[in-house]
């Protein structure tokens, strides 16, 4: 009798977890990162709304973060939520490692009360940010709205996915941003499961991303 590799034996030979620490002159970050995980979150950045934003990741997403940032928020936000971005995209990027076996594409639509945000991601390889937020304040407690594309390009740029977001509804801006992130964190929920069909494969004509 041939003995066929279930699912769970082929997720447990593989290591999805990953751990990254980024350190310049403005920021020293450290982020690790596990996909198969429960959804629990260490957020200390420095940035409460950023850390908040992170548990929404982790949470929505069921991936363990740990994130811990210094930097020069004396000055303001700017450099420490850019580069927990970074960071996160590349942990998020090594521990898909080649991918093999994911779904890739993933959607979500998240509602929170008024807001209602649209986000649809590929991890294809090949950075692009569509970003269609209309945040109506500038700030949301002391985090500067502006900062949400940025932390988006960043992470895009260093995870290579292809990340649309299109926001459908919302007046507030606390709402909009939330629902941004939780729908960010689903889409890629799905997007990394590992479809039972192709286990072993990766998922592209091409045999590559």
């Amino acid at each position: 009798m041939i003995s066929v590799p279930s699912l769970a034996d082929s997720l447990s030979s593989r290591s999805r977890r990953a751990s990254i620490s980024r350190v310049t002159k403005e920021t020293d970050v450290q982020v690790s990162i596990d996909l198969d995980g429960q959804g629990s979150c260490h957020a200390d950045t420095g940035v409460p709304f950023l850390d908040h934003m992170l548990h929404q990741i982790a949470s929505h997403g069921s991936i363990d973060l740990d994130v811990r940032a210094k930097g020069d928020i004396e000055i303001d936000d700017h450099h420490t939520n850019e580069d927990v971005g970074i960071t996160l995209g590349q942990a998020l990027f090594k521990a898909l490692g080649d991918k093999k076996g994911i779904v890739r594409f993933g959607h979500f639509v998240a509602p929170l009360d008024e807001a209602l945000v649209q986000v649809a991601l590929d991890f294809s390889g090949r950075p692009h940010l569509s970003y269609g937020l209309q945040i109506p304040t500038q700030r949301v407690g002391t985090y500067d709205t502006q900062l949400v594309r940025e932390f988006f390009v960043a992470l895009v740029n260093h995870s290579q996915m292809t990340l649309h977001i299109r926001q459908l509804d919302g007046i507030n801006s606390h709402h909009i941003i939330e629902a941004t992130f939780k729908a960010f964190a689903r889409a890629t929920r799905m997007a990394i499961e590992i479809d039972p069909r192709r286990a072993d494969a990766i998922p592209s004509s091409k045999g590559v991303l």
